[in-house]
């Protein structure tokens, strides 16, 4: 099998997966994974697809300019720019994006400070922090609807192999070395999301009761 074959095997099954746990609603969202480093490279999803089905229409192949490098009719979507941030400025082989409801509520909840940070969970090791009192920050960044700008600030904040940017009111976006490890950079900031909603809604409730 080639590696171009390789890697489509590979981001299918995480289309897949993301797919089964519904966080690509609209036909929204959008995956990628590099095939070749020099010239770059790499798989993402084409635009405007149901991402609950699998077709040979799924990604396309594109270049260091997010251009197919095949004639086709189809067009890659629309935040490739984001993923050619990564892949230019990183070693990152994988890079994920997601909307969901939850990282859109963070978002909009901690947008005016920049970033959310998450502190004593477990689940924080999954980014590869051990220390007891670690410390988990990712950055936010307010949604431009002209790619090349939103592209352009993302990539600020890409400076490590791994990592995770929230923009507000849109979604979130991850990378990591592989595949494996850029879902399950995903899944854990989902996970700290939801625990942090559900704790806040729980301690608003207990305020309520107590006024009561």
């Amino acid at each position: 099998m080639s590696i171009l074959n390789q890697r489509w095997v590979e981001l299918a099954a995480v289309k897949r997966e993301l797919a089964e746990r519904d966080w690509f609603p609209g036909t929204s969202g959008n995956l990628a994974i590099k095939v070749n480093t020099e010239p770059l490279s790499f798989l993402v999803t084409s635009s405007g697809k149901d991402k609950r089905i699998e077709t040979d229409e799924d990604f396309l192949l594109v270049d260091g300019d997010g251009a197919a490098l095949e004639e086709t009719k189809l067009t890659p979507s629309a935040e490739t720019l984001l993923h050619v941030e990564i892949y230019t400025r990183t070693n990152a082989g994988c890079s994920l994006h997601v909307h969901t409801v939850d990282n859109n509520v963070i978002s909009e909840l901690y947008g005016d400070e920049g970033g959310v940070a998450f502190k004593g969970q477990e689940i924080i090791k999954a980014f590869g922090l051990w220390e007891e009192d670690a410390v988990w920050r990712i950055p936010i960044i307010e949604n431009a609807a002209h790619i090349p700008a939103l592209a352009a600030d993302f990539g600020q904040y890409v400076k490590e192999d791994s990592g995770a940017v929230l923009i507000r009111n849109h979604g979130i976006t991850v990378w990591g070395k592989d595949a494996f490890e850029a879902k399950k950079i995903l899944e854990a900031c989902e996970f700290l999301f939801s625990y942090h909603l559900k704790v806040l809604s729980f301690k608003q409730a207990k305020s309520l009761s107590l006024r009561a």
